[in-house]
C-alpha cells in the first residue's frame, strides 16, 4: 500500500510538467485612456519629426520636468525655445520616431507611459540610416479633461554591437 502511495505521489509531480503548456490568454484590449495615450504619443512622435511647435506645445504642461537623455533637466519655455529655433532638416535627411514595448498604468487622473522610442535618421541613399534607441517614461496627467505630459524622463539605450 505505501509504495502505491509513493507512486501516486510520483506520478502527480511528474504529470504536470508533461502535460502540453496552455495557451496564454490574449491580453485585453486597450482601455479608452491607453487607446488615447497611445494616440496622442503616436501624434507627438510625428509632430517631433518635424519640429511642429503645435504638437509640442499640446503634449507638454506649462509645468513639465524634462530630463534628457543627457542628464539635462528642463522646462517647457526652454522645450519651446529649442523646438522654435531649431534649423530645418536638410533636404535629403528624414527623420522618424517610434514607439514600440509601450507599457501604460493608469491611475484615475494620472497615468505613466513607458515605452522604447526609436529614432531612424536617414541620410540619402549612400549613407546607412543612424539608429539610435531610448526608454522613454512619462507621466500623464489629465486637467480640465485634457491630457498632459507633466514629467518625462528620456535615457539613451546603449548600442550594442552587430554580431
Amino acid at each position: 500500500m505505501r509504495a502505491k502511495l509513493m507512486l501516486l505521489a510520483f506520478a502527480l509531480l511528474i504529470f504536470p510538467t508533461a502535460m502540453p503548456q496552455a495557451t496564454p490568454i490574449q491580453s485585453a484590449p486597450l482601455s479608452t485612456t491607453a487607446h488615447e495615450l497611445s494616440n496622442m504619443l503616436n501624434q507627438f512622435l510625428q509632430d517631433a519629426a518635424t519640429n511642429n511647435v503645435a504638437g509640442f506645445d499640446r503634449f507638454f504642461a506649462d509645468d513639465v520636468i524634462y530630463t534628457h537623455s543627457t542628464g539635462t533637466v528642463t522646462n517647457k519655455a526652454d522645450i519651446m525655445k529649442t523646438v522654435g529655433n531649431a534649423r530645418p532638416p536638410r533636404p535629403d535627411t528624414t527623420t522618424k520616431y517610434s514607439a514600440e514595448d509601450i507599457t501604460i498604468h493608469e491611475y484615475g487622473e494620472t497615468a505613466i507611459v513607458a515605452f522604447r522610442l526609436v529614432s531612424d535618421v536617414e541620410h540619402g541613399a549612400a549613407t546607412p540610416p543612424t539608429i539610435t534607441n531610448y526608454r522613454n517614461t512619462g507621466t500623464f496627467l489629465r486637467r480640465n479633461g485634457k491630457w498632459q505630459v507633466v514629467a518625462w524622463q528620456a535615457t539613451k539605450i546603449a548600442d550594442t554591437p552587430a554580431s
